[in-house]
């Protein structure tokens, strides 16, 4: 049930005494992966985004040092994926589902006396989301620290590995996301139907971008017949192997400082 997850690390595994039992709770890092069930293309699977977030958390778990308490509760693999909904097979919540099964979960283990929560969103979709249930849940709770990271915003060397193309409008289902899946689940990569597919252009001159500063609103099928916004063709195993570690590597320094986290506190 730990999927790429280190067991001693799965809180499920745990008994309701152990947890009655655990040292200094408040400072204990719980991390909720939420990923999504979309399309990625012909060539990926829809689990993409949650085992991307699952391999790269487990991956970082085994590297922590183990006198670091850190637990991964178990994936949220459904999150708010309309954009992708005209393709088949994607599942989608609702924002506002979305939102109060976040602040539900949380509110679930501030009551158990943790107070260290990580909101590990692997899915570009539903960041605002975090967001939102995080400053909430504080809010609400002003001693419950809680963190709305995306997997992909730590230090990592993914942007050497790709081309200027890729690094500027590859997205979706390109490149970066079709090696890690080759790294981590290559039985269900299928390379010989990967297409490229970049959106159409904007002018030259334009302020807005379709993920930037100044995005616009849009849905995969404006950007892409097939789903794919990027270039899965380039994909290696051995880049995958290399973005992995990566990305792990940049969560086992997140996890540390999140444990060695204080709240300012201005007010006091």
């Amino acid at each position: 049930m730990h999927s790429f997850i280190p067991p001693e690390r799965f809180f499920p595994y745990l008994s309701w005494a152990d947890i009655q039992a655990m040292p200094d709770k408040e400072n204990v890092v719980l991390i909720q992966p939420v990923g999504a069930i979309e399309q990625h293309g012909p060539h990926l699977p829809l689990i993409v985004d949650a085992a991307i977030g699952v391999a790269v958390l487990g991956k970082a778990l085994e590297k922590l040092d183990a006198r670091i308490p850190a637990y991964a509760l178990p994936t949220l693999y459904y999150g708010k994926s309309n954009e992708h909904w005209h393709f088949p097979g994607t599942i989608t919540l609702s924002a506002e589902t979305l939102l109060a099964t976040i602040v539900e979960i949380g509110e679930s283990v501030y009551r158990s006396g943790f107070r260290k929560l990580v909101l590990m969103n692997s899915h570009g979709g539903q960041p605002q989301v975090m967001e939102i249930a995080a400053r909430d849940l504080h809010i609400t709770y002003s001693d419950f620290l809680v963190f709305p990271l995306f997997t992909w915003r730590v230090p990592h060397i993914t942007w050497e590995l790709l081309s200027p193309q890729e690094k500027q409008l590859g997205i979706h289902a390109g490149d970066a996301e079709t090696s890690i899946m080759l790294s981590i689940l290559p039985n269900q990569v299928k390379m010989e139907k990967a297409v490229a597919e970049y959106p159409p252009q904007q002018p030259e001159d334009s302020l807005l971008s379709i993920e930037g500063k100044l995005s616009f609103a849009w849905a995969t099928r404006d950007l892409s017949k097939s789903g794919v916004v990027g270039d899965p063709t380039t994909a290696t195993t051995e880049k995958g192997d290399r973005i992995l570690e990566s990305v792990s590597d940049g969560w086992v320094r997140v996890i540390k400082d999140i444990y060695a986290f204080k709240q300012p506190q201005a007010n006091k």
